[in-house]
């Protein structure tokens, strides 16, 4: 655990940025979720994950259980929607133009439909209340801004790409796709913010896609929390306290709302 936190740590601020999706800005976006669990748990994928944390776990070792990577996993996706939320809650402060706060829109509601997800399965999250390295500085400049939006989207990569092995080794194959398919989203809002860094000219985003692997910086999903916290995203103080707010998914141009795959 030790050096699984001293190798994320300083791939957090390894300086690493360039692409253009969607465009306009919707407003009213931090307002209460709108889709219910009841329309995730009606999807045959849903279905399917259920049906698979209930086979038996022939590989159990030293492996994260499902149940602890889903409550892991869910309270990312928290700590997610609580910091775009307040990015774009100070939009204005950080100069973003509308094509830039698009980008983070639409991560917001992506990470938001990904918690709805977690939940449906009956992910339980570990705390719904989060403090930020930089504290209320987080969103009062687009470095540090960017700066911890590479942290997150960095940890959360990592972990839902250890997920996906330990899943795997549990015999739990749909939901470990599930993950994999989610750690693809987030490495594209890492890219996204590095262009957002490349546009504010900020040191070391000149490259947008700059991985050809994305590492897989911890050995188990149950190794993050730990790791998290000392990064200082788990400690409330007062001053420095954001709760998760659950935010609207009405965002238009996001598709594949839920985990859709193909099976043979």
């Amino acid at each position: 655990l030790e050096t699984a936190t001293s190798n994320l740590l300083a791939s957090f601020y390894t300086p690493h940025p360039r692409r253009k999706v969607l465009k306009g800005a919707v407003a009213g976006i931090v307002a209460g979720a709108t889709l219910s669990t009841s329309t995730l748990t009606s999807s045959g994928t849903v279905q399917a994950h259920r049906a698979t944390m209930q086979t038996p776990e022939t590989h159990s070792g030293n492996y994260t259980s499902p149940s602890k990577i889903l409550d892991i996993a869910v309270t990312a996706e928290r700590l997610a929607v609580t910091f775009y939320s307040n990015a774009i809650a100070n939009a204005t402060i950080l100069g973003l133009n509308t094509t830039q706060l698009s980008y983070l829109q639409a991560a917001l509601v992506e990470e938001q439909i990904h918690e709805q997800f977690f939940e449906s399965l009956g992910a339980l999250s570990l705390t719904s209340t989060f403090s930020f390295p930089d504290g209320a500085e987080t969103f009062t400049s687009v470095h540090n801004v960017i700066q911890t939006q590479q942290q997150l989207e960095g940890v959360f990569d990592a972990a839902f790409l250890a997920g996906v092995f330990e899943l795997a080794q549990q015999n739990h194959a749909h939901l470990a796709q599930s993950l994999a398919q989610i750690a693809v989203v987030e490495g594209e809002h890492r890219v996204l913010g590095r262009i957002i860094g490349d546009e504010f000219n900020l040191p070391g985003y000149e490259l947008a896609n700059d991985r050809a692997y994305s590492p897989v910086l911890v050995a188990r999903v149950a190794d993050t929390p730990a790791i998290v916290e000392q990064a200082g995203y788990l400690s409330p103080t007062p001053g420095n306290t954001f709760s998760y707010v659950p935010v609207n998914i009405a965002f238009p141009g996001i598709n594949y709302r839920t985990p859709f795959a193909i099976r043979s």
